[in-house]
């Protein structure tokens, strides 16, 4: 197997290669991404073109299969290669941008269905999650015909199984027994600021009812952030700003594009994951979280209604500060009485 990618990010080519063993080729990374911060879904397009370009008529690839993830810009020049196509949706391109105006609606139709009509040329569709299959279905009427397959997608448990390495030192988290774990992209469509607020609102309750434990819950918000993408810089400085309007800067900390070891350490040490994104694709973080046997806080719509069980593997609330703050709170109280209870027995128990 072989790998084209458009862009180095981070540990990305290092986490595609696994210590190796695939090979990893980055295309067209000279590329701009926009133009002046606009059109990113057309650069995007012609990227993937470019690619496909190289492929079929410049590189000395030999292969059977070709699989084309997320983009279908390509695949009528991959489909003159001869070889059969598959083609893994996410999600619908035209589903992820606003039409506010009417120059966006023009900019956006022929993109729309350009985007319709090479995703029916692959030779197979394959989507991530039954609700992504629903919003296929809603979105390309003119592939009514087109059969299309749910493959969930999956974690690197190797990844997840190896010895734990590292330290949490510098999250200054002594004396925190209660630890949640916010982990997405530092965009807005991942509804991060709903981590923030649910904390505003679990401290005030808990002010009325018990005063002392607040002071050993903190949130840590862990995204993906690349330093070219402007929204990742934009929205990291919101969230920031947000904590300090809420007044729980010091209860909040903040973490960029953190390495796979300390990833796996803060899953395995925090009480349990807020899961924020309404009408989620398939979400890989919470499947992250359950495989270290930590509850999931999420919204109750999208992926994590496939893969969460309510009040089993996790809870799903509507996408709401105080719901998300009435689920954190019984994980509050039920560490609490543990700690009641172990220390009553006389035996020691520590906390980060």
């Amino acid at each position: 197997m072989k790998i084209l990618i458009l862009h180095v990010l981070f540990s990305v080519t290092k986490l595609l290669c696994f210590n190796g063993s695939l090979e990893v080729t980055v295309v067209g990374d000279w590329m701009p991404r926009s133009v002046f911060n606009r059109f990113y879904a057309l650069m995007a397009y012609y990227r993937m073109i470019i690619a496909a370009i190289y492929v079929i008529f410049f590189s000395d690839l030999q292969f059977d299969l070709i699989f084309c993830d997320s983009i279908s810009a390509c695949i009528p020049v991959l489909k003159l290669s001869k070889k059969k196509i598959v083609f893994y949706c996410h999600f619908p391109d035209q589903l992820l941008t606003e039409r506010k105006t009417f120059l966006k609606r023009l900019y956006r139709y022929p993109i729309d269905w350009f985007e319709e009509w090479t995703t029916g040329l692959a030779d197979v569709v394959i989507v991530n999650s039954k609700f992504t299959a629903q919003m296929f279905r809603n979105t390309f009427k003119r592939l009514s015909h087109k059969e299309i397959q749910v493959i969930y997608p999956s974690i690197n448990f190797t990844a997840f199984d190896r010895r734990l390495e590292g330290e949490l030192n510098d999250l200054k988290l002594k004396d925190i027994a209660t630890v949640f774990l916010s982990i997405n992209r530092y965009e807005r469509k991942k509804n991060i600021s709903l981590a923030i607020e649910a904390l505003k609102e679990l401290y005030e309750d808990m002010n009325a009812s018990n005063p002392q434990s607040k002071k050993t819950v903190h949130l840590i918000i862990v995204g993906g952030f690349d330093p070219l993408n402007v929204e990742n810089r934009q929205h990291y400085d919101e969230l920031v700003i947000r904590a300090n309007e809420l007044g729980v800067e010091d209860k909040v900390s903040f973490l960029k594009s953190p390495s796979n070891d300390k990833k796996q350490l803060l899953l395995h040490s925090c009480t349990a994951l807020l899961y924020t994104p309404d009408n989620e694709h398939f979400g890989i973080v919470p499947l992250e979280a359950m495989y270290m046997s930590r509850p999931v806080i999420a919204v109750n719509s999208g992926g994590p209604r496939e893969t969460v069980k309510h009040n089993e593997t996790g809870v799903l609330c509507r996408p709401e500060a105080k719901d998300f703050a009435k689920a954190m709170k019984r994980f509050v109280f039920c560490l609490l009485k543990a700690v009641t209870l172990v220390v009553m027995s006389g035996h020691d128990m520590d906390v980060m």
